[in-house]
């Protein structure tokens, strides 16, 4: 997978011949030339997702599952092969005693290293709703030379496995001493597959979906030191949004304006710089859009940590967002729940990835004061003012404005000042939400059923957990 084509992209193309008749069908008239909605059935509007403790209600028709270990309780439940529960204020999962070695030949680097490893694996989570889609995403420390990687165990309704899963290999630095963090391409069998950072099943209509799962996650450190990875959260989406090309657009839900004072970085004028992490600042929509919001909670590298960077570069920030979230694989700095990760580096916040069902989600949040990041894909004459078509794009939606329309710090701008844009709020809904769409050439592209990053405190207020459990976050 190159660095210019979105999982999504890559993942419609694996179905494009199935869906090449409905596309002929479908709205015609978005189509328009490239350049770099109408309403119709689908979720209904305002309905909160499925989550832990509460779970997908059994008549929603893009029914989603978030759910998450990250409690003292949750980490001393599972199967412990070398690892124990850490108490205190961010709970989390260590290892105590290895339950052995292994070799890894770091493919990126070309080093061979010995690592002493423990492993913890979840309870089972049974889906309330068989699923066609899941993401993973977890939070972790990992001190120089240690690192963690985080397997998929599922089951399809006819009660076969999936195979072990790996959805990705993952530390927080690129030292010598560190291994690479990457996806793995190539794993699949004949029911379902792994599109870098996302499991889906090939064909839903041939019968079998994903029924359960659990996470296993192996801690990784080399022998004869006491250091050793801490996980304090690991989760996942699971879900069965069905093919739509349009949604229905929500009815505002604010009482008025509401926008939060979020940074605004460009990805832009960081063109050129870097090339290795993904052809440089062109590409960084995801990073600058964390960057974003890392800064609002009042987290951010030093500057120790961005002595690195050229001192001539705007923003140095947001060089290192991309360079800390880039995965050696996928070649580019795109990988969710890498993103998410790197959000949680920084001290008390913590990273999920999910899919919410509507803006009215999105509203509660961030009337409660959580900006929330955005996956969309879309042609210029989709959505009015951006001025550009993208296969795949990462935003921050920082406010609404009285009239409901979605106030967005939109990373791919010329500079800084020209971030903040005002979008329609129908037609950002369906190109947020929608999980296919044509193309300029008329062919089958992707969506991504509403995908968005929350980054949020450790301890957040009252009114922040009501807006995060009224979307399956807990």
């Amino acid at each position: 997978m190159t660095s210019n084509a979105p999982r999504r992209a890559v993942l419609t193309a694996a179905l494009a011949a199935a869906a090449t008749v409905a596309a002929s069908n479908a709205q015609t008239a978005s189509a328009a030339p490239a350049g770099s909605g109408t309403p119709a059935a689908g979720t209904p509007a305002g309905q909160p997702a499925g989550g832990s403790g509460t779970g997908a209600a059994a008549d929603d028709p893009a029914p989603v599952d978030y759910h998450a270990w990250s409690t003292h309780a949750d980490w001393n439940t599972g199967e412990h092969r070398g690892t124990e529960p850490v108490p205190g204020s961010r709970a989390g999962v260590r290892i105590a005693r290895p339950a052995g070695t292994t070799d890894y030949a770091d493919p990126h680097t070309g080093r061979t290293g010995t690592y002493e490893y423990a492993t913890w694996t979840s309870p089972r989570r049974q889906l309330p709703h068989p699923a066609t889609e899941l993401v993973s995403s977890w939070n972790a420390h990992t001190p120089a030379g240690t690192w963690l990687q985080v397997e998929l165990l599922g089951t399809y309704t006819d009660g076969t496995a999936t195979p072990a899963y790996v959805m990705g290999r993952w530390t927080s630095g690129d030292s010598d001493d560190d291994i690479r963090r990457t996806s793995v391409d190539d794993q699949s069998d004949d029911v379902s597959s792994i599109y870098t950072d996302t499991f889906a099943i090939d064909d839903a209509s041939a019968g079998k979906l994903l029924a359960s799962y659990r996470l296993r996650v192996t801690l990784y450190r080399k022998p004869g030191t006491k250091d050793t990875p801490t996980v304090w959260r690991a989760g996942a989406f699971a879900s069965d949004i069905p093919d739509r090309y349009t949604v229905p657009a929500s009815v505002p839900g604010l009482d008025g304006a509401v926008e939060l004072p979020v940074p605004r970085y460009s990805q832009d004028i960081h063109k050129g710089q870097y090339p290795q992490y993904d052809n440089g600042g062109e590409a960084w929509c995801s990073p600058t859009s964390s960057t974003m919001v890392i800064e609002y909670w009042g987290r951010g590298p030093s500057a120790a940590d961005l002595a690195w960077v050229d001192p001539s570069y705007a923003d140095p920030q947001v060089d290192q967002g991309a360079r800390y979230t880039y995965d050696y694989q996928y070649e580019g700095c795109g990988n969710w729940p890498f993103n998410a990760a790197y959000a949680a580096t920084y001290q008390d916040l913590q990273g999920v990835v999910t899919q919410l069902h509507s803006l009215n989600d999105i509203e509660r949040l961030v009337k409660a004061g959580i900006p929330v990041i955005t996956s969309q894909s879309f042609l210029a004459s989709e959505l009015d003012g951006a001025n550009y078509s993208t296969s795949g794009h990462l935003m921050c939606i920082v406010g609404f404005t009285a009239e409901g329309d979605v106030v967005a710090n939109d990373p791919a701008s010329a500079d800084d000042d020209a971030v903040r844009n005002v979008y329609r709020r129908a037609q950002f809904e369906t190109v947020w939400l929608r999980t296919k769409r044509i193309t300029a050439s008329g062919s089958v592209g992707s969506g991504s059923g509403g995908v968005a990053y929350l980054y949020f405190p450790v301890k957040p207020s009252p009114g922040q957990r009501r807006a995060l459990e009224s979307v399956g976050v807990v």
